[in-house]
């Protein structure tokens, strides 16, 4: 369970950074993400949208056993969230 959590944990520190880049002007770069947020007048609306996929996949891997690939897929989330908190970092201090 800890590793379903901590996948969720990720995913809401990758929708505030999202968030907080796209307040700076920074241009999404998944281009499932963009067009959504394209389709959809909310941004928040449109994150969450894909955060709850995410979830929903995350789950049905907790629940089919397949956690080395959940645990994978985690590892990927937690190096993006410190490149992405990096980031941000720079872009205030420039």
């Amino acid at each position: 369970m800890s590793v379903f959590l901590q996948f969720v944990y990720l995913q809401a520190l990758d929708l505030l950074t999202t968030l907080a880049f796209l307040a700076h002007g920074v241009e999404e770069a998944n281009p499932v993400v963009r067009l959504l947020l394209d389709w959809i007048p909310s941004r928040l609306a449109a994150l969450a949208a894909v955060k709850l996929a995410a979830v929903g996949l995350a789950l049905y891997c907790w629940r089919c056993g397949r956690l080395t690939l959940l645990k994978r897929v985690t590892w990927f989330y937690a190096v993006l969230a410190l490149w992405n908190l990096a980031a941000l970092v720079a872009v205030s201090t420039a």
